[in-house]
């Protein structure tokens, strides 16, 4: 099998889409899927792109993605890329191919002077969290992921 990593093309959108969803089963949130290739295009290869995406591809087959943004570490001062997504097709999981992606996405965020890879793993996830511990990443259980969406962001954001 010979995997090949590298960045997003326009024509990847409708296969990462397949992988996101089967991404937003495997966490049991199909209920929060609403993603759309228009939306995903524009966040990805619009006039302002907010995030990039590298994949994983066996031939013509996309079989993993990687999704990241910029970020910043205030108190550190140090610049990072935030892994919103990693994820690898079920039947192609356990040969590095998950390791291959983050590591890629390692050597962007190097080229880029950053300094570390943020992200966020459910609590359930035990093999994902061995993944990354393995690999060397350290857990901070003293913060909770808090946001504002929906009616609270449209609340939020309403004049008064």
């Amino acid at each position: 099998m010979n995997i090949d990593i590298r960045s997003a093309l326009l024509e990847d959108l409708e296969p990462v889409m397949r992988l996101m969803r089967q991404f937003a089963e495997y966490e049991e949130l199909l209920d929060s899927f609403e993603v759309t290739v228009d939306r995903l295009r524009e966040a990805v290869f619009g006039d302002r792109p907010v995030a990039e995406m590298l994949v994983a591809a066996n031939g013509e087959t996309l079989i993993g993605y990687a999704l990241f943004y910029p970020c910043f570490a205030s108190f550190r001062g140090q610049r990072g890329l935030y892994l919103e997504d990693i994820y690898i097709s079920a039947d192609h999981r356990g040969r590095g191919i998950g390791e291959r992606l983050l590591r890629a996405v390692a050597a962007t965020a190097v080229e880029r002077g950053c300094e570390r890879i943020d992200f966020q793993v459910l609590e359930w996830n035990q093999p994902a969290i061995a993944f990354y511990k393995k690999l060397g990443a350290v857990c901070n259980d003293d913060e909770r992921h808090f946001k504002f969406s929906d009616a609270a962001f449209r609340e939020l954001h309403a004049q008064k």
